[in-house]
């Protein structure tokens, strides 16, 4: 049963205002205002460090339907600001189920605002681009609002979602150091599956510590925010390249092109979704696959650097994923180990395992 009826709004930089019922976390959410157009998933999104400080619009109608299991989550806790949702359900049904959604929400500490219609919030911020919102009691004062509204940008995303220290996982023949910018465990996972043994890293470790290890190839992780907010990691990066194997992810794809002298650029309102299209240029075949970025590799940049692109997005064209001639690198924007999301990526995870083997 739900607590006391708890009135709230979201209100956007631009002055919309849509109403709904508050749930989870009795604090304010303050954050850029992104959509995803995923029909199920919705724990593993709540738990993708990817997220880390924005708003999220469900636009599929119903959440909450099957419940929540930990054996779902992809980071360590819920990095959201704040969660929209049209229609949350009370009578989660699944026999995995051990909490409701609801019960997640409050634990985790996620203001939630639902009963308003998040698909016109969608085609708002897919016609003027993200927009900053909070999520607030309904009464609250404009002035508050206006207060919260001018609160400056986050720009220190990966600092909190990368591990403290570094550990190791798996007993594979193969060893990969793994850079954390916010890693989802399931890519952990992907990688562990195909015979390797990992060391991962904190995303501030030198690019020295990463090689002393001796590993056989190198990842680079997905993970939240602008990659320019990064130097220090990018210079590091530099130090890599060439040295080892490297596959890179998300934040990784960007951070790997800009360390290449390649630029990014911040999207109208990026791809986050588990139903998006890409294509493979080497082979034409087009897959359906998981995103969640709001930046990406700009195309004009990359003339001249020995970077060839490999992915491309069928509803945009925008790049997907880079091979480069100089050295042993590929990178893809999306996200292959899914999760939630299609499984049809394994071959980039086999392909990092043929370059550490040197086939």
């Amino acid at each position: 049963m739900h607590e006391k009826v708890r009135k709230g709004k979201l209100v956007l930089k631009d002055g919309s205002v849509f109403e709904g019922t508050l749930y989870g976390g009795k604090r304010n959410a303050v954050g850029e205002v992104v959509f995803t157009t995923g029909m199920s998933g919705y724990q593993e999104t709540l738990t993708d460090p990817s997220f880390c400080g924005q708003i999220v619009v469900m636009t599929y109608p119903l959440v909450g339907n099957y419940g929540c299991n930990p054996l779902f989550n992809q980071g360590k806790k819920c990095f959201f600001q704040g969660f929209v949702i049209g229609e949350l359900c009370d009578c989660p049904s699944n026999w995995r189920n051990e909490q409701s959604l609801e019960e997640f929400l409050t634990e985790q500490d996620i203001p939630t605002l639902a009963g308003v219609d998040t698909r016109a919030i969608t085609r708002k911020i897919r016609n003027h681009g993200v927009l900053q919102g909070v999520i607030v009691p309904a009464e609250m004062p404009d002035d508050e609002v206006q207060k919260l509204l001018a609160l400056p940008a986050v720009h220190n995303q990966v600092e909190q979602v990368t591990t403290p220290e570094a550990y190791t996982m798996g007993e594979g023949k193969l060893h990969v150091a793994v850079m954390d910018f916010g890693i989802k465990r399931n890519i952990l996972k992907s990688i562990e599956a195909f015979g390797c043994r990992l060391t991962v890293f904190p995303a501030s470790a030198t690019a020295e510590e990463v090689l002393a290890c001796d590993p056989d190839g190198i990842f680079l992780s997905n993970g939240p925010g602008d990659p320019k907010d990064l130097p220090e990691v990018i210079e590091n990066i530099k130090k890599l390249i060439g040295k080892k194997p490297i596959f890179g992810i998300c934040l990784g794809h960007q951070l790997m092109a800009l360390a290449n002298g390649a630029d990014t650029y911040k999207m109208k309102f990026g791809h986050r979704g588990i139903n998006q299209p890409v294509k493979y240029l080497t082979t034409g075949r087009i897959y359906i696959s998981a995103q969640n970025h709001g930046y990406a590799v700009d195309e004009k940049s990359l003339e001249g650097k020995g970077i060839n692109i490999s992915h491309i997005s069928m509803n945009d064209g925008t790049i997907e994923g880079l091979e480069y001639t100089k050295h042993p690198t590929f990178t893809v924007q999306y996200h292959p180990e899914a999760c939630p999301g299609p499984g049809d990526h394994d071959y980039l995870f086999k392909h990092f395992v043929d370059m550490m083997e040197g086939r």
